[in-house]
């Protein structure tokens, strides 16, 4: 039986690949793509990414969404702040891109999710660590940290 390993990528659909990039390069700085077509971008998150295709076919997400792994969570929060875009309150951070779609921002360090470390060192991020919380979820499921 075949056995679900991870994600490879999120595809999203925009209503126009310039906005979405400046959009994404304005959170999150200078974007790294894998690719770029009239239709498509592919945005580089190491040994995953993150597919903008044009052509939204419908209405803003209500409930759908995907969780969007970070170095620093509350960085997020406070550049999202300063670009007057609205997020959701309290411990959680939700907000929308310019097209509808619903993204959840979640820090490395408190999800079990785990990058190999020589995908941190090539993403310069060497050096992040887990939450307690995160390292017993590990430990829980036989995985030691």
């Amino acid at each position: 039986m075949p056995r679900l390993v991870g994600i490879n990528h999120i595809a999203l659909e925009v209503d126009d690949i310039d906005e979405a990039l400046a959009f994404w390069e304005s959170i999150f700085g200078p974007l790294q793509l894998r690719g770029r077509g009239k239709q498509m971008a592919f945005i580089d998150m190491g040994d995953q990414f993150l597919a903008l295709a044009q052509g939204r076919t419908q209405p803003p997400d209500q409930h759908r969404h995907f969780g969007l792994v970070v170095d620093d969570k509350e960085a997020v929060r406070a550049r999202l702040r300063e670009l007057g875009i609205p997020v959701s309150s309290g411990r959680g951070l939700d907000f929308r891109d310019p097209s509808g779609n619903l993204i959840q921002i979640v820090d490395y360090s408190d999800v079990q999710f785990t990058k190999a470390d020589n995908m941190l060192r090539a993403m310069g991020l060497d050096g992040l660590e887990k939450s307690e919380s995160a390292l017993a979820e590990l430990r829980a499921k036989g995985i030691s940290q």
